[in-house]
């Protein structure tokens, strides 16, 4: 089994910046292509980003390109979501997932097979 632990949540105003982090602990973490997303109060999970196992491919929602980077230390089996100029909207659980799939990127959730326990983001008008 592979354990995610993120963390890097809180609370900011519009218009700032947090990093996320997820740890990843259990298997060989690079030997998986990670994966954020994010639910907001009532709504379902949505994807964010990925990061191939190489960090050479890379995918964005629309609602945040420009805005977060996506990274990864196989090294340090570590993940990264850089997230700058944060709105309301952005409010949300945020979550890592692991896709042990050797076939490139994906945006689907069914893909991934294990996931953290999140770590919530308020951004405040």
């Amino acid at each position: 089994q592979m354990q995610l632990v993120e963390s890097g949540g809180g609370l900011v105003q519009a218009g700032g910046s947090l990093r996320l982090s997820c740890a990843a602990s259990g298997r060989t973490f690079s030997t998986y292509a990670m994966g954020w997303f994010r639910q907001a109060p009532g709504k379902e999970r949505l994807f964010v980003a990925v990061i191939s196992r190489n960090g050479r491919l890379i995918d964005y929602a629309d609602s945040v390109k420009g805005r977060f980077t996506i990274s990864r230390d196989n090294a340090k089996n570590t993940l990264y979501l850089q997230m700058n100029r944060l709105t309301p909207e952005d409010t949300a659980v945020y979550y890592c997932a692991a896709d042990p799939s050797p076939f490139g990127v994906t945006r689907e959730t069914d893909r991934y097979d294990h996931w953290g326990q999140g770590t919530p983001v308020t951004v405040s008008s």
